[in-house]
């Protein structure tokens, strides 16, 4: 019996949609959508791809072949994935030649390489407009999300220095069905190729697990056990077709299964921000659930929370005490915007700019998800504390601010104001009661001071 399609992804031109549109309709609705015209000045699209419109393999193992990199085998399944294999790019490429000239095929599939950290002087790209407002990325780029030596490592692929990647594959070659990490928004890019997408809704994610809501379904095209996966067959799937110099935007949680219908090579990026952070909160404490129930015969031991967060962190990528850290200093750095922004705004006009509109919406977003985590007291059991006077003296911390500031300036045509951060070390330290956050119910009347003090009447 073959899968029930039910919905096709719209498609669209993204010079025609402004960020305003893109994030009411797709980021604040979580729909897919295919958007063209957003790669014509990509460097990528000149040297990745041949004159005949072919991938250019010889460019990559010419100029990156060194470069050690992931290949997944996609005929050979390694428990939820496929198996993985590290090789050079000159390797793989070899691989790629040697099988389709021997009249094969390849089933090789170069994934999550780190490009952009690896090569930061060839700018391959820019990222589209839309997809700019990438937190998970802006912060990777200035802290590890991660510092426990047991579970960091530099070539782990879920405590990775960022999650910008390249992806490479023939025709035949192909991704299991999942949903992605930290369930993050995703965009992909064909610079090369066309690739299939099957997508399943968030409402019917039920419907491809087992009965116990452990294992899900593997391939969408295999012989999937009714026994196991009893809801398989009633699930209701979305198809798209990606060609070349399109990009798909893949919303948080809608699990999708991709193939590579031609010799592909893409451009991937995962991310999230204001519109889907509740989302990271919610797969954590899923996977805290899960971790801690799978060592409940140690429960009564001392250090039980702690191995549950280690385990946490080894499996999800990150555990509570990373995430609270994460956004007690998005939360700052949304402060100190606001203060820069609402300084213009008193100075040139009463009627708030999109820009401080964003920065509010982004704390109440993280207000949002400090509340969710009041139950667990997650900073307070972890002896986190964190000060804004001492946070604002790390050089680190000000580059994310100014990246963060002038991402919207862009984005929403603001005159540029953030590279005066880089000067202010004190920014409205004595404008608040409190400027340390140990637990989520400080970091809640923090934002709520912030609001008050400078997001005026239009912050709520």
């Amino acid at each position: 019996m073959g899968l029930k399609i039910g919905g096709r992804i719209e498609k669209v031109n993204g010079r025609e949609l402004n960020y305003s549109e893109f994030a009411e309709k797709y980021m604040s609705q979580n729909q897919p959508v295919l958007l063209t015209g957003l790669m014509d000045d990509w460097r990528a699209c000149k040297d990745w791809v041949s004159p005949n419109g072919k991938l250019n393999l010889h460019f990559f193992s010419t100029h990156f072949g060194k470069s050690k990199v992931q290949v997944a085998d996609c005929g050979t399944r390694e428990f939820t994935d496929q198996k993985r294999i590290e090789m050079t790019v000159s390797e793989f490429v070899d691989h790629w030649l040697r099988d389709c000239g021997a009249g094969g095929r390849s089933l090789l599939y170069l994934k999550d390489w780190h490009f952009v950290k690896e090569y930061p002087e060839y700018i391959a790209y820019r990222t589209p407009m839309d997809f700019s407002d990438d937190w998970l990325n802006f912060y990777l780029d200035k802290f590890r999300m991660h510092n426990d030596p047991d579970t960091y490592s530099e070539r782990n692929e879920i405590s990775c220095s960022d999650y910008r990647f390249v992806y490479m594959g023939s025709k035949g070659t192909w991704t299991p069905l999942h949903a992605d990490v930290f369930r993050s928004y995703s965009w992909s890019a064909n610079v090369c190729g066309k690739k299939q997408w099957y997508f399943l809704p968030p409402s019917q994610h039920h419907l491809v697990f087992d009965r116990n809501m452990k294992s899900s379904v593997y391939d969408i095209f295999a012989d999937v056990s009714q026994s196991k996966f009893p809801g398989f067959e009633k699930a209701i799937w979305w198809e798209c077709t990606q060609e070349e110099n399109e990009v798909i935007f893949v919303p948080s949680g809608w699990y999708h299964q991709v193939h590579n219908l031609e010799d592909t090579i893409s451009i991937n990026h995962n991310w999230f921000n204001g519109y889907n952070l509740s989302w990271v909160w919610d797969l954590l404490l899923k996977d805290y659930n899960e971790a801690s129930e799978y060592i409940e015969d140690l429960k009564g031991c001392d250090d039980f929370e702690e191995l549950c967060q280690r385990n946490l962190a080894a499996n999800t990528g990150m555990n509570f005490y990373d995430f609270f850290i994460f956004i007690v200093r998005f939360a700052f750095a949304n402060v100190v915007l606001l203060h820069t922004f609402s300084q213009v705004k008193n100075e040139t006009s009463r009627k708030p700019s999109k820009a401080l509109q964003h920065i509010c919406f982004n704390l109440e977003s993280i207000r949002s998800s400090a509340v969710k985590m009041k139950p667990i007291n997650t900073g307070d059991r972890q002896g986190v504390l964190l000060d804004l006077r001492k946070i604002l003296e790390d050089h680190s911390f000000r580059e994310l601010c100014v990246a963060v500031g002038k991402t919207y300036e862009l984005i929403h045509d603001q005159d540029e104001m953030t590279t005066t951060l880089l000067q202010c070390t004190d920014l409205m330290c004595t404008s608040f009661v409190r400027s340390q956050v140990q637990s989520s119910e400080d970091l809640v009347a923090f934002i709520d001071d912030a609001l008050t003090k400078l997001g005026g009447a239009f912050s709520r």
